[in-house]
């Protein structure tokens, strides 16, 4: 097996982040990435295998960190008694968030990529896969607290489906909009209000 040369690699996937955020992953091109990097396509197949490879290697380890993260604050909130997660709900959620936001700006191109030019790939499912999540532990909190899955008919499973894939969509308009940090806080907490407010609202709470 030929050696692999140093830096070709790191070069790669430098090259290939600004070409899929310029152009999105459908009309990325490999042969252009080749070229920046100062390389040949096939040494992007030998490392990578494919396109769909080299994107995933940008952006796989970003997202399924998030995914763990979410994750975790979710088991981690379940795992108090019902009194608790009926009190701290809105705080808890809140400082999660806030959280949330300062890894993604930590690694705010990849989440570029993630939400605006992954179609065509696997993961451009990215965000109802965490829409998915909030659901799921949205129904374990109702069934604890024992609130009603639709009071007077007012929340059905659709409904909420709508409702979190809003505040998902919303809470990455900062990415979308380039905000700085510091406002991207500041609209991710006050929009977080503005949803936790309208659910307890919808089941009386």
């Amino acid at each position: 097996m030929a050696k692999q040369i140093e830096g070709v690699y790191e070069r790669i996937l430098e090259c290939a982040k600004k070409e899929f955020l310029e152009k999105g992953y459908m009309d990325a091109s490999l042969r252009t990435i080749a070229a920046e990097a100062e390389t040949s396509t096939n040494s992007i197949y030998v490392r990578f295998k494919d396109k769909g490879g080299l994107f995933a290697a940008i952006v796989e380890p970003v997202s399924e960190e998030f995914m763990s993260r979410c994750m975790n604050v979710q088991e981690a909130f379940h795992a108090f008694d019902s009194e608790t997660q009926r009190r701290e709900v809105g705080q808890y959620s809140a400082d999660a968030i806030l959280g949330m936001v300062d890894y993604i700006y930590d690694h705010f191109d990849e989440f570029r990529l993630l939400l605006d030019a992954s179609h065509g790939t696997k993961f451009h499912d990215f965000v109802d896969r965490l829409v998915s999540m909030e659901e799921e532990y949205t129904w374990k909190w109702m069934e604890v607290t024992g609130s009603h899955l639709e009071p007077e008919g007012d929340l059905t499973a659709e409904l909420y489906h709508m409702m979190a894939t809003a505040y998902f969509e919303g809470i990455f308009e900062v990415v979308r909009h380039k905000m700085d940090r510091e406002n991207a806080k500041k609209y991710v907490t006050v929009m977080g209000k503005y949803h936790q407010a309208g659910f307890m609202a919808i089941i009386g709470e």
